[in-house]
């Protein structure tokens, strides 16, 4: 399984590294072909983050060709006041993403046959700004919700929300609860009950999952 976590300036280190340790940690305990790279749009760079003077060096270029799982974060800044929104606040963070080449390779992953995006606190308001799931069900902060109901995108108030080929997870912390569903959906619950050993992390929270249609008769 290989999985590229995506870095753009003024990323939230915790929404990165996360699951970057979850899901590197799978190896391990043993589960073998499990590959997670830090990657930009740009390619390979030192990314700022948005808790100055952190940075992640993004090893390649996101290319979803390449993933089976390509994962989201949110962004780190000022909170909103009310109407007004200031440069460095993380709707203004994620909206400077738009003008790069990040949704237009976000658009190839959601469209790509057998890969999963997964996003981790605003990551899916990163998606939904760019007006790529719309009317679809997802999770974010609770401070993120009128950014979804904004661009048409379906809120749900879960720590994780399961769309099928779009994994969601809620606040900072859930990147944790995202990454050990992810391992359990993906690989085995086995793998994902090792890794929460390994880390003394036990998943919290019920997992939404979008309906499944009865079948017909």
């Amino acid at each position: 399984m290989r999985t590229q976590i995506v870095l753009f300036d003024g990323f939230d280190p915790l929404d990165v590294v996360a699951p970057y340790e979850v899901l590197s940690a799978a190896r391990m305990v043993g589960e073998a072909g499990v590959e997670v790279e830090l990657v930009s749009a740009e390619g390979a760079r030192d990314v700022p983050s948005g808790l100055d003077p952190m940075t992640l060096r993004a090893t390649a270029r996101l290319d979803p060709s390449r993933a089976d799982l390509v994962v989201v974060p949110g962004a780190l800044g000022a909170l909103p006041d009310g109407d007004d929104i200031a440069e460095d606040s993380i709707p203004a963070v994620l909206a400077r993403t738009l003008d790069t080449g990040l949704p237009g390779l976000l658009a190839e992953a959601l469209d790509r046959p057998g890969l999963t995006v997964a996003t981790v606190c605003g990551g899916s308001a990163l998606l939904a700004m760019a007006g790529l799931i719309e009317g679809r069900p997802v999770t974010t902060h609770h401070l993120g919700f009128d950014l979804l109901d904004a661009s048409g995108t379906v809120g749900v108030d879960a720590r994780v929300v399961d769309d099928g080929d779009l994994v969601s997870g809620a606040s900072v912390t859930s990147g944790l609860d995202l990454g050990l569903y992810l391992l359990e959906r993906e690989l085995s619950p086995q793998v994902a009950l090792a890794v929460e050993k390994l880390i003394a992390h036990e998943r919290r929270g019920t997992v939404w999952r979008a309906p499944v249609a009865a079948a017909r008769p």
